[in-house]
């Protein structure tokens, strides 16, 4: 079924071959959809349990290899050894007062010392290659699969794996560290990666160190800040995340130019005296429960609404790794917090009464992250295939063969496509993204209640609210599965169209799809930005371009510093290949090209009203750092077959009727994370969709 092409950017093609036409979803079962896992395994096959015998460990929705540390019959023969220097190092801890300065972290290379005593050299290199992997993976959002967890080895010997502990959290701050059957793994600290985007790396390796190191009267004191609104946002992260341990105060310093700023100091709140009740050492652990969702013809935040009814929890309890197109049948691994999987069961038969079916249901540990997936597979059925009408040509077999050869080797112009936007013909998604980042609130709630074409019941509550603003009126009109639509009436109905209600509005959703919007406008500059560059330079890289080098990489390597511009010289030397080229995502913490194309973004975003913008709504909590996503990509593994179908005529009331013989194509490929199989397809076939 053919849609009007919607407004996402001004497109372009990379190559020159002719294409032919066709339609794609004309059924959802045309278009199937099935998720990665960043070990590279399709979400549908069947998740092994979690077993202490088995070589690979479920976590979430993904199940990570874990490394083979098999000790060799040498170091099988030093055991003993070890286990004395571990012994050794165990009371020389004891004997050692480590917080002599109670504001200060032990030396550093006490910490190198005892990992270098604790862990074979081989384990040693595994631990420093993997934490550079993490930050290269946190600072990055173009990165490949990463290793999500490290085994350092089995240690029965309790304080021994105590030491290790600790010596790992303070040389490596962005490592979480856990025990499971005495053996010690590490994984990325996830909290880390949030807090080195509200300040900088440096300060979250000053207070990772600090909150491990747990000093009793210690202090931890942030950079001076003139912002308030990114003041109160550090403020509540970490009263979210560690205020039951530290309390966090702001207070005037005065800076060496004389000036009076404001500072963050973190302490730990005091310990309560003993009640007569043993204290708990832990939390309650939460209850995760992962599974493989297959929808069709919903959306994913559709989906997850008629989840969250069903099972009385909030759509924020569920956690997912990407948004799957809605006409289609998509796999895609989905993680639901405080739930446990026999009550997941529970609710199948209605699940599916609404196009969802659920498989692998398991209990996990943690919840998912947008983007934690290595790609996705795809199976797409193009109908009616034919040559274009300005095509006097005849053999379209040859015009896909051509087609499919071009794009294997010269891949896709890597386009954000229309599921990033919406489908909505009168607002799209990124219209209120631009709204928000320029802190227009109550523009933005109008746009996000403004009625498109029909009169569903969806539309039906937003036509009563664009004409009457009666809040009250419109909840029980919005469908109970628009769960995003009703949070945001029901804030709304409790604080007011005030610019402060629609704030309120907007934080009564998830955080995920606050940003989703301001993301979605700054994809289609992205996507105005590669058109300008193509049609300015072509497949040429010239001078001011941005190519990604992973050369020299290591732990405090940031993303800018791995982003290099290229010079005069380099692109007479033809140095580097399109495929190299990265342009930014417009965000706070990029670099743009030093030639044409970065003055077109300064112009495009003075032109909307954001020259002065600093990519943060502090009143949304929202920071907008900003990333660097490459000019061209290759679909993998691309096969395609042509397909007979039957066309049934009927060419008049008493005549028969006549089958004409048309040609479907079935193609199957995969592509990484965040590429649109869509796009790939326009670059085959040229045609918009």
């Amino acid at each position: 079924m053919e849609e009007k092409p919607l407004d996402f950017g001004c497109l372009s093609y990379i190559s020159d071959h002719t294409g032919f036409y066709g339609t794609i979803k004309n059924s959802p079962a045309d278009f199937v959809v099935t998720e990665i896992d960043v070990t590279g395994q399709l979400v549908t096959s069947v998740y092994k349990e979690e077993n202490e015998d088995l070589q690979t460990l479920s976590i979430g929705e993904q199940t990570f290899k874990k490394p083979k540390l098999c000790p060799s019959p040498a170091e099988a023969e030093s055991k003993e050894t070890l286990d004395g220097a571990v012994r050794n190092i165990c009371e020389s801890v004891v004997e050692k007062d480590v917080f002599e300065d109670q504001n200060l972290p032990e030396d550093e290379t006490d910490h190198y010392n005892v990992l270098s005593t604790l862990l074979p050299l081989d384990v040693q290199e595994s631990l420093t290659n993997f934490a550079c992997s993490v930050r290269s993976a946190f600072e990055s959002q173009v990165s490949g699969r990463e290793q999500c967890e490290l085994s350092l080895g089995q240690f029965p010997d309790k304080n021994a794996r105590a030491i290790l502990h600790g010596a790992v959290r303070q040389t490596f701050p962005l490592l979480l560290t856990f025990t499971r059957h005495m053996e010690v793994l590490v994984k990325p600290n996830l909290d880390y990666q949030e807090l080195s985007l509200l300040t900088s790396e440096e300060e979250a390796d000053k207070f990772f160190t600090f909150l491990d190191a747990k000093v009793e009267n210690s202090r931890f004191t942030f950079q001076p800040d003139v912002c308030k609104e990114h003041r109160t946002s550090v403020h509540h992260f970490i009263s979210k995340k560690f205020g039951k341990l530290v309390e966090t105060k702001s207070f005037s310093q005065k800076g060496t130019d004389g000036l009076q700023k404001m500072c963050i100091t973190v302490r730990f709140r005091e310990r309560k005296g003993s009640s007569g009740k043993r204290q708990r050492s832990e939390e309650t652990p939460d209850i995760f429960t992962a599974f493989t969702l297959e929808k069709e013809n919903l959306e994913t935040m559709e989906a997850i609404g008629y989840m969250a009814t069903s099972l009385g929890v909030l759509p924020s309890d569920f956690s997912y790794a990407g948004i799957k197109d809605k006409k289609a049948i998509t796999y895609q691994a989905v993680v639901v917090k405080k739930v446990t999987p026999d009550r997941l069961r529970e609710v199948e038969g209605l699940l599916e009464k609404k196009g969802m079916k659920i498989s692998n249901v398991r209990p996990t540990r943690q919840h998912l992250h947008l983007g934690q997936l290595s790609g996705n597979h795809f199976t797409i059925v193009v109908r009616d295939v034919r040559c274009h009408s300005s095509d006097t040509s005849e053999d379209l077999e040859k015009r896909v063969e051509e087609a499919v050869c071009n794009v294997k080797k010269r891949g896709f112009i890597n386009y954000y496509g229309p599921q990033r936007f919406g489908k909505g013909q009168n607002v799209q998604s990124h219209n209120i993204g631009l709204a928000l980042l320029k802190e227009e609130m109550a523009q933005a709630i109008k746009l996000f209640f403004t009625p498109e074409e029909g009169d569903d019941p969806v539309n039906k509550a937003k036509i009563y609210f664009s004409q009457t603003e009666d809040i009250k009126g419109t909840l029980p009109l919005m469908p109970i599965y628009k769960v995003r639509e009703r949070m945001v009436l029901r804030a709304l109905n409790r604080y007011g169209m005030s610019d402060e209600g629609c704030v309120r509005g907007w934080l009564s959703i998830p955080h995920s799809m606050r940003i989703f919007y301001i993301h979605a406008y700054c994809s289609k500059v992205w996507n105005e930005a590669t058109s300008y560059r193509i049609a300015t330079y072509g497949s040429k890289v010239v001078e001011g371009d941005l190519v990604l080098c992973d050369q020299n990489v290591n732990e405090t390597t940031s993303l800018n510093d791995r982003v290099h511009v290229v010079t005069a010289a380099e692109e007479e030397e033809e140095a580097y290949s399109i495929h190299q080229v990265v342009l930014p995502m417009p965000g706070h913490s990029i670099r743009y090209p030093t030639n044409q194309v970065g003055q077109w973004y300064k112009e495009a975003l003075a032109s909307a009203g954001l020259q002065s913008c600093k990519f943060w709504v502090g009143t949304l909590q929202l920071n907008i750092p900003g990333c660097y996503r490459p000019v061209i990509k290759y679909p993998r593994n691309l096969i395609y077959t042509p397909i007979p179908e039957t066309d049934q005529q009927n060419q008049g009331e008493d005549s028969e009727h006549i089958a004409s013989q048309k040609t479907a194509l079935k193609l199957s490929f995969q592509l990484d994370s965040s590429c649109y199989a869509t796009v790939c397809l326009r670059e085959m076939m040229k045609c918009n969709f």
